[in-house]
């Protein structure tokens, strides 16, 4: 396993980081434990969940993947200081969480708290806001005029910022937490939190988890030159693109169990006529050179020296393990001037 300096920090986090959303709707307990061990003996050590998760989320599951990790910290102690473990406080629109209400300062302990006492620890080893309270262009809002910037105030964006980052300034010295970041933030988001950190002496963000992948890759060149600049870790999630790179919705397929077949909280966007043509590209060029769909655009991400960690899920342990294998391989220029190819022909396919 190869580690990467995580932002700012002094820590070291593999190259993968294991995502949780699935536990509890689509793993049990038991698979969660079976995947946690498997993946600390591959020599992960990074874990990432949400309040809010599993997914798809809803009132009565809210908080259970927490729980779950938590019920396994509680009979594996011994490795909880080994484990970098980062979790978020969701953002505005969940009506069953804060009645659908920003990211305000006055709830972030509470939920800081909630997020400890569910995973039976002491403190979090990064704390992240899971979306921007103003418009963001997330969650397939990254068509043109599907959000509008005219009517954010940035003042009152500033404040809260600044407000929000003194809380979390706060569980830091009270030991909860040890760092902060962000998810599904911007350019502008990623540069003003740096900003305003520096002018009130404020906790810096260290990082930024968005979605990246072979068909969602806008984060280049401008989130990621702003992460660049101002050292913040890049941490891709959905490489698999909600899974459809991996082939197996191919051809109107719906394997049983799969993420497709639940209700869809933003709906299943990516189930789209050029993304099914690009997958198919991709899937042809693995097979080509020896690996599967998967693995090619997990190696794809990592092989970027500007991407720290990539965050990967899985529901079964046949797919986890292809998933940690991924990371083994190295794509050549050939294989790369063929993925480039497609990138172009379908830069947005959704």
């Amino acid at each position: 396993m190869k580690y990467s300096q995580l932002g700012k920090t002094d820590i070291k986090v593999s190259r993968i980081c294991l995502g949780t959303m699935t536990w509890g709707i689509q793993n049990t307990q038991a698979d969660a434990d079976e995947q946690m061990d498997y993946a600390i003996s591959r020599g992960i050590n990074f874990i990432d969940t949400a309040e809010m998760y599993p997914v798809p989320p809803s009132g009565k599951t809210v908080g259970d993947t927490e729980r779950i990790i938590g019920d396994y910290l509680s009979r594996n102690a011994d490795k909880r200081d080994s484990l970098i473990i980062m979790s978020k406080i969701a953002g505005r629109g969940v009506p069953y969480m804060r009645n659908a209400d920003d990211i305000k300062p006055e709830y972030i302990t509470s939920s800081i708290d909630a997020s400890l006492k569910r995973m039976q620890t002491d403190y979090m080893d990064v704390y992240q806001l899971h979306w921007p309270n103003r418009p963001h262009p997330h969650f397939n809002k990254h068509w043109h005029n599907d959000i509008k910037y005219s009517d954010v105030s940035v003042e009152e964006q500033e404040d809260n910022f600044v407000a929000v980052m003194r809380v979390l300034d706060e569980n830091i010295k009270a030991g909860k937490v040890r760092y902060v970041g962000l998810s599904d933030e911007t350019p502008w988001g990623i540069s003003k939190y740096a900003e305003l950190s520096r002018k009130h002496n404020l906790p810096e963000m260290i990082s930024v988890q968005n979605e990246f992948s072979l068909l969602h890759s806008k984060d280049w060149p401008y989130v990621i030159e702003a992460c660049v600049l101002e050292d913040v870790a890049y941490l891709p999630w959905s490489p698999l693109g909600g899974g459809i790179l991996s082939g197996k919705y191919l051809n109107n397929a719906m394997p049983e169990g799969s993420r497709w077949t639940y209700s869809q909280r933003n709906g299943i966007f990516r189930d789209t006529e050029n993304v099914h043509r690009a997958v198919a590209e991709y899937k042809a060029i693995a097979e080509e050179h020896g690996m599967t769909s998967t693995q090619l655009s997990l190696a794809w991400c990592n092989s970027f020296d500007w991407v720290t960690s990539t965050i990967i899920g899985a529901t079964k342990m046949s797919q986890l393990k292809e998933d940690i294998d991924a990371f083994d391989i190295i794509l050549d220029d050939v294989v790369m001037k063929k993925i480039n190819k497609v990138l172009k022909d379908y830069p947005t396919p959704f």
